[in-house]
């Protein structure tokens, strides 16, 4: 069966999240806002080896943010994670999302397009974002045994190839598409490559 024309093609919206509809980083600041200002600098000395050994170029970026995640969320609970979650989308949403961005989910809403979150950052703390925005999700997820949190990721950090390759999972062949997406950095190369309309730093 050949593949359906463009005109036939249902548009299917990709948006990154961190720096794409935010100005910054949602995960790090995250993690300050949950632990508190003490126990977060405490553990972010950990990281100051594997950081130098990412700055070298001895370590890769996915392989320092494994380490992130296993210094900081080893033996966390799910529920409270998600808690936590809920009060710093509530508590941050003003000065974390891109008011124009906003105007720009709600276009493509208002278009019929399918519309999704791909991101890098953790399911678990996007969830009240894309609830809040009316978005579908896909993000990195995180391990959980026994309602808590492994410390590891599950498969894998969902940037670059790994966008495309959770995306189709869920949604098909993206050749089925026409894809729109936006992004604003190295992470999004490979998505909007794939893209027939791709938005580079929107919004800003």
């Amino acid at each position: 069966m050949s593949a359906p024309s463009q005109t036939q093609r249902q548009t299917l919206v990709v948006f990154d999240f961190d720096g794409t509809l935010t100005h910054r980083d949602s995960f790090v600041p995250f993690l300050r806002f949950a632990f508190g200002d003490r126990f977060f600098c405490r553990r972010l000395l950990r990281l100051v080896l594997p950081t130098l050994s990412f700055l070298a170029q001895r370590r890769s970026r996915d392989a320092l943010k494994a380490e992130l995640i296993r210094v900081f969320l080893s033996g966390v609970s799910v529920t409270w994670f998600k808690d936590a979650a809920e009060d710093y989308c509530a508590l941050r949403w003003n000065k974390l999302m891109r008011p124009k961005a906003l105007e720009g989910i709600a276009e493509q809403l208002k278009s019929g397009a399918t519309v999704t979150l791909c991101s890098a950052s953790p399911e678990l703390l996007l969830m009240p974002f894309a609830q809040r925005l009316g978005l579908a999700l896909i993000g990195t997820q995180l391990e959980e045994e026994n309602g808590l949190l492994t410390g590891r990721i599950l498969g894998s950090n969902c940037r670059r190839a790994a966008k495309i390759a959770r995306l189709e999972a869920v949604y098909g062949s993206l050749e089925r598409y026409h894809l729109c997406a936006f992004g604003d950095s190295q992470g999004d190369f490979e998505l909007l490559k794939a893209a027939q309309e791709a938005y580079w730093k929107p919004f800003r």
